[in-house]
C-alpha cells in the first residue's frame, strides 16, 4: 500500500528533526541528521543549511510492515507557505508537530485550515516533552479548544494495539452504529479498528502521540499507529491519471516534473495526455525517477499512489491534472502573496536572459506570478515577505551567476466597479474589422472576472464569441485608477460583428480591450487592497491595547472571546497596515501572545486617495490599453475617443 504523508509546523517545532527520526527508524537513512548541525537528510540545499530552516518541500521514502510511505517535510516559515499548500494537495495523510513548550503558534492554526480546507486526515504529534516547560496537557486542552475536540491521545496505546476500555468510548460516543454494539457488549477488535481508519480518513477522528523526535522519544510508537490506522484506496487499475505538484529544472536546464500518481502505471516511452489553458496535446515520457532527499533512482514503471518525477514532459504546469483527468485542480490556494517586487540588476546586463532565469523560478513557483514590463524593461514578482527575497537572491547566485537585488516590496492593490454600464470597443483600420459590445457589472467581492454570454448566433459567430472570451482571459487586465489588475467585474457580451472579408487576425483582440476600457471610464470605480483574517491570543489585560491597535489599522474585529486569562481576538485588517504587527505584540506580551495571519481577500481600500495619489498611474500612457475605438471613413482609419464612440458603433 502506497502513502504520501506529509509533515507540516510552526517554524523551529522540530519537523525536519521528527522527519529524519521517521526515515531512520526504518533504515532509510543510516545517520539522523539535525537542522541545526546542517546534515539533515530532507534540508539538502545549501541555503536550507545556511539559514537553519526548510525552503522546499523535499520527500523521502521509508517502509514499514506491507507499505511503502512518500514522506514530504514541508517548509514552516510563512514566506513560503505557498510551497507548504501546493505539497498539502497531494498528502493522504498529514502530520502536525506542536512544541510541548510553545504550544499551539499561529501558523499551526493556518495550518490547520488548510489541512480542513483539503480535506486532509490529520495525525498529531507533540514534540520536545523532554524539554523544561513542556506541558502534554494544556497542550491537548488548546487542540481541544481551538483546532478539534475529536482528537484523542493515543500515546499510551497498547504495542499490540488492543484498545482499552476508554477509547472504545471515545470511538463508540462518535459512531451511533458502533455505539450500539458497544451496548450491547459485542466489541470485536478488528471492526473497531476498521472503523477508526474509517473515521481519521473522513476527518472525525484525530490521532495524537506525544514524545521528543531529537531524544527519539515516541517516534516508535507514533509509526504503529500511523501504520495502523491508515488506509488508501488508490488503484493500478485503468489508465493512468496523476496531478503535478512540483516542477524543478537541472543545471543544464532539463525540465523535470513531480508528479502524484491517483491512478494506473505509467512506464517509460508511454504517451500522456498533457492538456491545460495553452496547449492540448500528449507528451511521451522519456524517463522515470523517484526521489528520496536529492538522491533519485531511475525506474521503467511507477503505480497509483506513488510520488516520482518524470522527465520528457514540457506542456504540464503545478497543479495540473495528466493522463485521462485533463482538467486543472480546482480548489485554488489560500497562501497568496500580497507584496509585489522589482527586480534589479547590474548594467549591462540582458534584462530578456534575466527574465528567461525568472520564467524558469515562476514555473517552479506559480506565486511569484513574474511579470515583464515591456515598456520600462523591468521584471516583478509576487512574494510574500522579505525572507523569501533573501532567499531568492541567493538562489539566483548559485544558480544562474547572476547578482540581483529586490526593491522594498509594495502592496498588491486591485481595481473593481460599483456601478452597471455598458463598453464599446470597434476596430476598424483599413482592411480590419471588429466590434464588440459589454455589459459590465459589479461582481461578488473576491470572484475575480466572470464572464457571460448572451450575444446571439445570428449578430457573431460562435467561433468569434469563444474568441472574445478568450482574448478577455489571455491576460491581466489594468484598471484605470492605478493600473492595477481588475477584479470582481461580471463582464457579459451583449453583441459583435465581423466582416466577412476584412475580419482577420487579432482584430477581435483589439475591439474586446477597447470595449472592456471604454466600459470602465464610464464606470465609477474603486480601489481594493490585500485583508488578513487575524486570530491574536493575549492576557485579558492586554486585550484593550490590541483592540486599540486593530482600530488604529483600520481593521475590523468581532466580539472577545474569554478563556480563563485569555482573550481571543478575531477579525479583518488591512495587510498595509498589520504586515509587521507580530514584532510588535511579541514586545507586547514579552512572547507570550499568539497571532494567526490568513489571507483572506480584497476589500475596499481604506486609504484610497493616497494610493491613488502614489501611484501617479497615466491611464492615457498605459501602452496594453486604450479606451477610444477606429473607425474608418473613406478609405482611412481614424481615432474616436471613448466619450464619443458609442454614438458611431454599427451594432447599436
Amino acid at each position: 500500500m502506497n502513502k504520501t504523508i506529509g509533515i507540516l509546523a510552526h517554524v523551529d517545532a522540530g519537523k525536519t528533526t521528527f522527519s529524519e527520526q521517521l526515515l531512520y527508524h526504518t533504515k532509510s537513512i543510516k545517520n539522523r541528521g539535525r537542522v541545526d548541525h546542517k546534515n539533515a537528510f530532507l534540508d539538502s540545499h545549501e541555503i536550507e543549511k545556511q539559514r537553519g530552516i526548510t525552503v522546499f518541500a523535499d520527500q523521502g521514502t521509508f517502509y514499514y510492515q506491507e507499505s511503502t510511505y512518500f514522506l514530504i517535510d514541508t517548509p514552516g516559515h510563512v514566506d513560503f507557505s505557498p510551497e507548504m499548500e501546493r505539497a498539502i494537495q497531494v498528502m493522504d495523510y498529514a502530520v502536525i508537530i506542536i512544541s510541548a513548550v510553545e504550544g499551539i503558534e499561529g501558523h499551526t492554526e493556518t495550518v490547520w485550515e488548510l489541512l480542513r480546507k483539503h480535506r486532509i486526515p490529520t495525525f498529531f504529534f507533540i514534540n520536545k516533552t523532554d524539554r523544561t516547560g513542556a506541558n502534554v496537557e494544556n497542550v491537548i486542552k488548546e487542540i481541544q479548544g481551538n483546532l478539534t475536540t475529536n482528537v484523542y491521545d493515543m500515546t499510551q496505546v497498547q504495542t499490540n494495539l488492543e484498545i482499552d476500555e476508554e477509547l472504545i468510548e471515545f470511538v463508540a460516543e462518535r459512531d451511533e452504529t458502533l455505539l450500539n454494539t458497544y451496548l450491547e457488549g459485542k466489541y470485536n477488535k478488528k471492526l473497531w479498528i476498521k472503523n477508526i481508519q474509517k473515521m481519521i480518513l473522513y476527518g472525525h477522528f484525530f490521532p495524537l502521540i506525544s514524545g521528543s523526535a531529537l531524544h527519539d522519544i515516541g517516534i516508535g510508537r507514533f509509526i504503529e499507529i500511523l501504520d495502523c490506522f491508515t488506509i488508501t484506496n488508490h488503484s493500478s487499475e485503468g489508465p493512468f491519471s496523476g496531478q503535478v505538484y512540483k516542477i524543478r529544472h537541472e543545471s543544464n536546464g532539463t525540465k523535470i516534473t513531480f508528479v502524484k500518481s491517483l491512478s494506473g502505471t505509467l512506464k517509460v516511452r508511454d504517451e500522456i495526455a498533457t492538456s491545460n489553458e495553452d496547449s492540448n496535446q500528449s507528451e511521451k515520457v522519456t524517463g522515470l525517477r523517484t526521489y528520496s532527499g536529492n538522491k533519485f533512482k531511475t525506474v521503467e514503471q511507477v503505480g497509483a499512489g506513488e510520488l516520482f518525477a518524470v522527465m520528457g514532459l514540457s506542456n504540464p504546469k503545478i497543479g495540473d491534472k495528466i493522463g485521462v483527468l485533463q482538467e486543472k485542480n480546482k480548489n485554488g490556494n489560500d497562501m497568496v502573496p500580497t507584496l509585489k517586487s522589482k527586480v534589479t540588476f547590474e548594467a549591462g546586463v540582458n534584462p530578456k536572459e534575466v527574465l528567461q532565469f525568472f520564467k524558469m523560478l515562476d514555473a517552479e513557483d506559480p506565486s511569484l506570478n513574474v511579470l515583464w514590463d515591456e515598456r520600462f524593461q523591468e521584471i516583478h514578482i509576487h512574494v510574500m515577505g522579505n525572507i523569501q527575497l533573501e532567499v531568492l537572491e541567493q538562489v539566483i547566485k548559485d544558480r544562474f551567476k547572476l547578482t540581483v537585488l529586490f526593491e522594498t516590496p509594495e502592496i498588491l492593490y486591485k481595481e473593481t466597479i460599483t456601478n452597471q454600464v455598458k463598453g464599446y470597443g470597434h476596430f476598424e483600420p483599413l482592411g480590419h474589422y471588429a466590434e464588440v459590445h459589454f455589459q459590465l457589472e459589479p461582481g461578488e467581492r473576491n470572484s475575480g472576472i466572470l464572464f457571460e454570454n448572451s450575444c446571439h448566433a445570428d449578430d457573431l459567430s460562435v467561433g468569434h464569441q469563444r474568441l472574445i472570451e478568450q482574448h478577455l482571459f489571455e491576460r491581466e487586465h489594468h484598471g484605470i485608477l492605478t493600473g492595477s489588475s481588475l477584479t470582481d467585474v461580471k463582464i457579459t457580451l451583449l453583441t459583435g460583428r465581423a466582416h466577412n472579408k476584412h475580419t482577420s487576425g487579432g482584430d477581435f483582440q483589439e475591439a474586446t480591450f477597447r470595449a472592456l476600457r471604454q466600459g470602465l471610464e464610464k464606470a465609477e470605480n474603486t480601489l481594493l487592497e490585500p485583508f488578513y483574517q487575524y486570530k491574536i491570543k493575549v492576557n485579558i489585560e492586554q486585550m484593550g491595547r490590541v483592540l486599540s491597535d486593530i482600530q488604529q489599522a483600520y481593521g475590523y474585529f468581532n466580539p472577545p472571546v474569554t478563556e480563563g486569562d485569555k482573550a481571543i481576538l478575531t477579525g479583518t485588517v488591512p495587510v498595509s497596515t498589520f504586515m509587521n504587527y507580530s514584532n510588535k505584540l511579541a514586545t507586547l506580551t514579552q512572547g507570550k501572545g499568539s497571532i494567526s495571519l490568513i489571507f483572506s481577500g480584497y476589500n475596499q481600500c481604506h486609504n484610497e486617495e493616497e494610493v491613488i495619489d502614489s501611484k501617479s498611474y497615466n491611464k492615457q500612457a498605459d501602452p496594453d490599453y486604450t479606451s477610444s475605438s477606429i473607425f474608418c471613413s473613406k478609405g482611412q482609419g481614424y481615432s474616436v475617443p471613448w466619450n464619443e464612440a458609442e454614438e458611431k458603433m454599427h451594432c447599436l
